[in-house]
Formats: C-alpha cells, sequence, structure tokens
C-alpha cells in the first residue's frame, strides 16, 4: 500500500510518499481502507521532533474514515463493509490502517466521508471540553482561543448548541478573524494585536467569561486570567505557541475560580471507554447537521508536504483533508 512515511525528523520534505507493508490487525481490531484523513497540528509536532520518542520512520496522523475490510475474530460490534472513523495507533496517513474495536465508530450514511475523515479529534474534543471538563450551563459566555482552527470552528458551533449565551473567539491575524465570525462567534479580537482581555471585560460589563478554551499557552494563558469570571473554568489543552503560562494560585482560591486540563490523546489511550457516549452525541449533531466541520483546504496524500506547508504558513483556516486514492 502506499503511505506517507518521516523518514527523518525535522521539516515538511522529510514526508515521503512511498510503499510500505499493509498492517497486520489482531483479534479485537478491524483493518480499514481509508477514503480521507485530516492534519493535526499534533501532526506536524511529532513530524519534527517535539512529540513523542521521535523514532523513526513512522506514519504519521490521528485520525481516519473508511471502510472495514475486515474485523478481527474477537470484534462484536463492527463488521466488513461499514463505513467508519479511527483513531489508528501506528498512523492514518495511509491507504489500510489497522485501528481497536473500542476507538472505532460507525458512522451513518449521511456523513461523508470528506467530513468524517475531518471530524474526529475537532468534535470529540470540542465536545469533550465543553459538555465534560467545562460542564457548560445555559446563557453561560465562552471564550475560545485559536477560534480559526478545526478545533476553535467546531468548539464555536458546540458551545452555541449546547447553550452559550455569548461566545467570543481570538485568533492570530485579522485575516483569520471572517472565519470564526462564519460559523457563530459573536465576537472576535486578534491577541497579537490588541488586549483581548481588556475588549472581552468591556463586553461582559466587567464580569469576564464563564469559560475560555485555551490551546495557544504562554502569554494569552496568562492574560486569560484576568477576564476569567468568578467561578469561571479555565481548560488549558495545548501549547501551540511553545510556551506554558505561568500561573498563581492566588488567582484561584478566593474568586472560585478553576484551571483543567485535558488531551484526547491520553484519553485515548487511558479511557477509551469514555469515547463512546462522545461519539453516539457528535456524530447525531453531524448527521442533524446541527454541527459542521469547516474544511477549509483538501489535498491528496501524496502532496502531504504542501498540506503541512499550508497549515504551517498560519494562513490556514478550519481543517485540512487528505483523500486518499485506493479505488
Amino acid at each position: 500500500m502506499k503511505a506517507i512515511v518521516v523518514e527523518s525528523l525535522g521539516p515538511s520534505k522529510n514526508l515521503k510518499y512511498r510503499d510500505v507493508e499493509i498492517p497486520v490487525m489482531g483479534p479485537k481490531q478491524v483493518l480499514i481502507r481509508v477514503k480521507t484523513t485530516s492534519v493535526n497540528f499534533a501532526d506536524i509536532k511529532a513530524r519534527r521532533g517535539n512529540k513523542g520518542q521521535g523514532n523513526v520512520p513512522f506514519i504519521p496522523g490521528l485520525e481516519a474514515a473508511g471502510v472495514i475490510e475486515q474485523a478481527g475474530a474477537d470484534v462484536t460490534s463492527l463488521h466488513k463493509g461499514q463505513r467508519v472513523i479511527a483513531f489508528p495507533h501506528n498512523g492514518s496517513y495511509a491507504e489500510y490502517i489497522v485501528a481497536d474495536e473500542n476507538l472505532t465508530f460507525a458512522i451513518p450514511n449521511g456523513i461523508d466521508f470528506d467530513i468524517a475523515g475531518a471530524c474526529g479529534i475537532v468534535s470529540f474534543l470540542s465536545y469533550s471540553l465543553l459538555a465534560e471538563l467545562a460542564r457548560i450551563q445555559e446563557g453561560e459566555t465562552v471564550l475560545i482561543h485559536a477560534a480559526s482552527g478545526g478545533v476553535g470552528t467546531t468548539a464555536i458551533q458546540l458551545a452555541k448548541t449546547l447553550g452559550a449565551g455569548l461566545v467570543v473567539g481570538t485568533v492570530g491575524s485579522e485575516a483569520k478573524k471572517a472565519a470564526a465570525i462564519r460559523v457563530g462567534a459573536d465576537h472576535v479580537f486578534c491577541y497579537e494585536e490588541e488586549n483581548f482581555s481588556e475588549k472581552v471585560n468591556e463586553i461582559t460589563n466587567g464580569k469576564g467569561v464563564n469559560i475560555i478554551l485555551d490551546s495557544v499557552g504562554g502569554e494569552v494563558t496568562e492574560q486569560s486570567m484576568t477576564c476569567l469570571a468568578r467561578y469561571g473554568r479555565l481548560v488549558i489543552f495545548g501549547n501551540a505557541s511553545g510556551k506554558y503560562g505561568q500561573l498563581q494560585t492566588s488567582d484561584l482560591h478566593a474568586s472560585c475560580r478553576s484551571v483543567l486540563g485535558f488531551s484526547l490523546g491520553t484519553t485515548r489511550k487511558e479511557r477509551p471507554e469514555q469515547l463512546k457516549g462522545i461519539a453516539e452525541k457528535v456524530l447525531r449533531l453531524l448527521e442533524n447537521r446541527s454541527l459542521q466541520i469547516d474544511i477549509g483546504a483538501t489535498f491528496p496524500l501524496k502532496d502531504a508536504s504542501l498540506a503541512h506547508d499550508w497549515v504551517e504558513s498560519r494562513k490556514s483556516t478550519g481543517k485540512v483533508v487528505l483523500k486518499v486514492e485506493n479505488e
């Protein structure tokens, strides 16, 4: 089969499109013929050597959509021919992947493969952050950093669907504001060009927001504490800036505010059973169009290096999809 392989750590030119062996499945796994996969920032960090052990060669990618070619002898909930999304252990930039039964989810016929291949990480993560961790309540205000990206555009929609009264986004450049507004953000500020916390406090009459979703880190995290309301929840799930913010415990107890951390990758490894209920909820929302995945660009699998370049240019918005030609 064809796959994208990181042969050495570093720039995108190290992504090579070449022949590799079709993976062998175990008794509780399924073999999937991939239709689409997508680029997540974690793929870029892994390629650079900033994430994981850095052992090469490896196939990058965290999620894929396709059709089950074969089910293991002990698989009970899935069968050959089913349309599914999956989180494989050993990369998704390939014509075939193997995934555990409990990390593979059947998708309704109403969800096309482009959406399916792009939805897993962003929808499961956004729902986990808002509903499971932050426990969003009807009418609460939400601030979402990196609001024009795949997670950001999904979280904006989910926040509204789950009852948020006001959703504010921040982005890294003026050009990205439109993407966040298009999916429903009420206000969008550029954290690199203006003091977003002052703006947030202004539009909330000095109260601040109830929930903040932060994947940026560094100064953005620190500044977020100045616009987090009493009893508010700051949820940290990444550090795209390459830095972690420094917080003081004095910012928490008297104001009854909380700082929470989350990793979908850790949850997939340690508590995969938690994803079944989330999958049912988000796939239902996708099927009835209450939630839509914003796809900003599509590339053939062989051009994965160009797709990585596009994401790293910081010009991309929404999700970047890789289409697999394996007919």
